[in-house]
């Protein structure tokens, strides 16, 4: 096989494997997006229903109607009866508070500063994905864990041992089984490079084709077609302690050198790592679940805390869109947390007396107007 053939073949794998993680990336978005516009084309049809019954209860002959004006109380027994009369509202009375409970359930005045500040922040991601796509250096801080994995596998080549990865046991409407693809693709990658096997277990039947595509295209980009191997991608079954004990027993018979659990997790952790550290392997995790990082940083060499598994894919893939979008949103986290100082600041000086009433002014502002609390 010639190099340009190979080269043609390496760019094809990479632009098929960005293609099916972009494709699983927009099925999420427009699943979301689907969700919020069933939400608020909800909101008036429900007011609509609601302003219906009441109007026909209203018009209905024979239903009285209480009012106010139309209770008499007798002196004697207390007792509370209805008048004769029936006093029924006039229908552009109706019509006018469907109007207005419709408007108040489309858009609230107490969440006004809300709507300012998630603007901010799409226009913060889309204003650093542009400036990243025009050429502009974006830093993102070093991880540990993501630069071992070069150290890992090429240690796995050289004691002749596999590479195990788990891309956790959920499904691909998961985003931590969509970020732990990502990171597949550059161990998958490296492996290829050493021409060593990895490993891949999967819980679900989708994350076995998904994975399957990853760590083809990634052979393929590597300039190693011939390494990729079907069976080394394998569905195993969904249940949960049943999936745990093959990768354990495989664990156990393989002795892989490097294990790499990247995605979500629950009580399996521990389990897994804890099969991997005992037959000596280099253990690199990651997850966003937090009761289950204390189990990954006590049992494993390196571990991915939290946004790190999801800030892997622009890290190790350097593509100017991740990258931008990962510093967007870096700044409104840093917006944030500036208001949750100040927050603070403000509740600490009002419990002082003799700076006037600005504290309190300012807190209020904040709490009651921009946070929109009661």
């Amino acid at each position: 096989m010639g190099s340009s053939h190979l080269e043609w073949l390496s760019g094809r794998a990479h632009s098929s494997t960005g293609n099916a993680l972009r494709s699983v990336w927009r099925w999420l978005n427009c699943s979301l997006a689907m969700m919020w516009v069933l939400a608020i084309c909800s909101l008036p049809l429900t007011a609509i229903s609601q302003a219906s019954e009441t109007i026909a209860l209203q018009e209905t002959p024979g239903v009285p109607s209480t009012t106010q004006s139309d209770v008499q109380f007798e002196s004697s027994s207390d007792v509370v009866t209805p008048s004769a009369e029936m006093a029924t509202p006039p229908a552009n009375e109706a019509a006018d508070n469907l109007l207005e409970d419709t408007a108040s359930k489309l858009f609230s005045e107490k969440r006004f500063w809300s709507l300012i500040l998630v603007l901010a922040v799409c226009f913060s991601v889309l204003i650093c994905t542009f400036r990243a796509r025009m050429g502009a250096k974006v830093y993102v801080r070093p991880i540990a864990g993501l630069k071992a994995i070069e150290e890992a596998v090429g240690r796995a080549t050289e004691m002749g041992r596999p590479v195990l990865f788990v891309p956790g046991i959920m499904d691909l409407n998961e985003l931590q089984t969509v970020a732990g693809l990502s990171v597949l693709s550059s161990v998958a990658k490296e492996s290829a490079a050493y021409e060593n096997n990895v490993h891949v277990p999967t819980a679900r039947s989708l994350v076995m084709t998904a994975a399957r595509e990853v760590v083809q295209a990634a052979c393929i980009e590597a300039g190693k077609p011939d390494v990729y191997n079907d069976d080394s991608v394998r569905y195993i079954t969904d249940e949960q302690f049943a999936y745990v004990a093959e990768v354990c027993g495989w664990t156990q018979r393989e002795k892989p050198a490097a294990c790499f659990y990247m995605g979500q997790f629950f009580a399996e952790s521990l389990l897994l790592a804890e099969n991997g550290n005992s037959v000596g392997a280099i253990q690199i995790a990651g997850t966003a679940e937090s009761s289950q990082l204390p189990f990954f940083v006590a049992s494993c060499d390196y571990t991915l805390l939290g946004e790190e598994l999801f800030a892997a894919s622009a890290y190790l893939s350097g593509e100017p869109q991740q990258l931008g979008s990962l510093q967007g949103q870096d700044l409104g986290k840093a917006l944030a947390v500036t208001l949750l100082l100040a927050g603070c600041l403000l509740i600490t000086l009002v419990q002082f007396e003799g700076l006037g009433p600005y504290p309190q002014i300012a807190y209020d502002v904040l709490y009651h107007q921009i946070l929109g609390r009661d």
